[in-house]
């Protein structure tokens, strides 16, 4: 049993897009754009499953609805990363796994995100076995190899608003469900403004087997700048499956981003890999070039599509955590 690596053959990518009920409300009209710019730039080449408060409504705002299957359903918020199937591999058989989702630790309302695989699966989007699992973890908060390492952070798997099990017994669940060999743990995870206590798709990503990209900051003046550099030191000490160090590719960092006086996560290592591009995420920022050309580096053999992104992360997000791979 493994836990599928991004980069790996996918079925779709399951999205939703912002209604009245959602975190986007004040904003609603600016918040819709980059969700069916993403969900357009993603169904180029595959299918989106797209959740919908009203689909009529959603589809006015596409020029083309090739690829998209819109789906009508009730959800909280937008961030599927966080409550949408985990997809695993089990003795050559693809299974869906649906993990308990309580909003990054009670700090938002999340009973109907909680309800959607199940939803999915009854209505016949799932084609394959789904299992729900007795525990709380968000897709977020977990990064794979697709070989049975899995990249972390001690401060969101290790809160005690997640659960209270002890690093070890993570660990243990980690094995058990996703057939995890190894957990990779980071201590410093800080970003202001996230509220997902360190997701690591914010921080560090597999990119193969071997490499890990990350973001690295510059400025000895910007608050993260002891923190990530801790964080660097970290990666560095890991080793991968095969007892060498990591191949590790520094993304850049952006210039502070505000909304009014709060500061806004911003973060190049929220791209998204599907069958055939990588989405980046931009922020009007000038190392914005930098990462999208790190990135095409990276991924010679996908198209590398940019994204406009600042509207996201008014909400804490970006492009990862508006979608989720799924692979039958």
């Amino acid at each position: 049993m493994r836990l599928k690596a991004e980069w790996e053959r996918q079925n779709l990518i399951l999205m939703a897009f912002p209604h009245t009920k959602t975190d986007w409300a004040n904003d609603l009209e600016n918040a819709k754009a980059p969700f069916y710019k993403l969900a357009q730039a993603i169904a180029y080449s595959q299918m989106v499953y797209l959740l919908c408060d009203d689909i009529e409504e959603a589809k006015s705002y596409f020029c083309s609805t090739t690829n998209i299957i819109f789906i009508k359903a009730k959800f909280n918020d937008t961030w599927v990363r966080d409550y949408g199937a985990l997809s695993i591999e089990d003795n050559g058989k693809s299974k869906l796994l649906d993990f308990k989702f309580n909003g990054w630790g009670g700090k938002y309302e999340a009973s109907l995100d909680n309800q959607i695989n199940k939803y999915l699966k009854q209505k016949g989007f799932f084609s394959c076995d789904l299992k729900s699992i007795d525990f709380e973890l968000e897709g977020g908060s977990i990064d794979s190899d697709g070989n049975g390492t899995i990249l972390t952070t001690t401060s969101c798997l290790c809160n005690t608003n997640r659960g209270d099990l002890s690093q070890k017994e993570v660990e243990e669940t980690l094995n058990q469900t996703l057939g995890a060999k190894r957990v990779l743990w980071i201590e410093n995870s800080y970003l202001e403004g996230d509220d997902t206590d360190g997701h690591i798709d914010m921080l560090a990503r597999f990119v193969n087997s071997n490499t890990i990209a990350y973001i690295s900051c510059d400025d000895t003046q910007d608050i993260h700048y002891k923190s990530l550099k801790e964080m660097e030191r970290e990666l560095k000490l890991l080793k991968d499956s095969n007892g060498s160090p990591y191949n590790l590719i520094k993304l850049p960092f952006t210039k502070p981003i505000y909304k009014e006086n709060d500061r806004l996560p911003s973060s190049y290592a929220n791209f998204l890999i599907t069958n055939k591009a990588v989405v980046v995420p931009t922020y009007e920022d000038a190392n914005d070039k930098k990462a999208v050309k790190t990135i095409k580096e990276l991924f010679k053999d996908r198209e590398i599509i940019p994204l406009p992104s600042r509207k996201l992360i008014e909400q804490g997000g970006s492009i990862h955590c508006s979608t989720m791979n799924i692979s039958f």
